[in-house]
């Protein structure tokens, strides 16, 4: 019987190119689907005999109000996947995934995420196109001090009509997406946070990085 690091090396020598075929509706950009890295992986783990368990960790979960008065779910899992091989051996990975629904499907959403990086990691599934998002993200701003007796006020906007003027934005770039702006968000004013919560004069500051990002790549 092999171990879970000849399974694993197995797997990689035998895994084809999973192609960005899915496009995004919203925002635009091709990706790869969780049904995708299933359909591929499956008939590998049964081949190389390896199955894998997962473990919520932690979840953290928010109720939003969308622009037009709905609910939307807002939920963030941190999970553990645990590859066990035929021998018994294992080694474990721990991804976060973020999901959004307007009905129960937030945290499954946030559930086939994270598995699916898990596995692009793990068995270094090879993309027909594979951009770092080092390479791709806005310089990261400054954060502005706040006085120490200064309450901030609350946003003017919420979340959803700040995504909608961002993504509005978005479509003068053929490089930038949503997660590159989260990404600038998360990296200037902490990784806690997200769109909907920094102070107006942040927001105002992260459109004009992101108008700068895209007269740069005009230029």
């Amino acid at each position: 019987m092999v171990n879970i690091y000849q399974s694993i090396s197995a797997v990689m020598a035998d895994v084809d190119p999973i192609a960005k075929a899915k496009k995004n509706q919203q925002q635009g950009f091709m990706y790869r689907g969780v049904d995708d890295v299933m359909n591929v992986l499956q008939p590998l783990f049964i081949k190389h005999k390896i199955f894998i368990v997962p473990e919520v960790l932690e979840q953290t979960r928010e109720t939003r109000e969308t622009a037009k008065g709905g609910t939307l779910i807002y939920s963030i899992l941190k999970v553990k996947f645990t590859f066990f091989a035929e021998d018994g051996t294992s080694i474990s990975a721990i991804m976060v995934g973020e999901g959004m629904d307007g009905g129960d499907k937030a945290s499954n959403k946030a559930q086939a995420i994270a598995f699916k990086y898990a596995c692009f990691q793990v068995f270094c599934i090879p993309t027909e196109e594979m951009a770092d998002p080092d390479k791709e993200t806005p310089e990261p701003l400054k954060k502005k001090p706040e006085p120490e007796d200064k309450k901030p006020e609350p946003p003017k906007q919420t979340a959803d009509e700040r995504i909608k003027l961002v993504e509005q934005l978005l479509k003068q770039s053929k490089k930038y997406t949503m997660f590159h702006v989260a990404a600038m968000i998360k990296s200037t004013y902490g990784k806690g946070k997200n769109i909907g919560d920094i102070a107006d004069s942040e927001f105002t500051d992260i459109l004009a990085a992101v108008k700068e990002a895209i007269n740069g790549e005009h230029s």
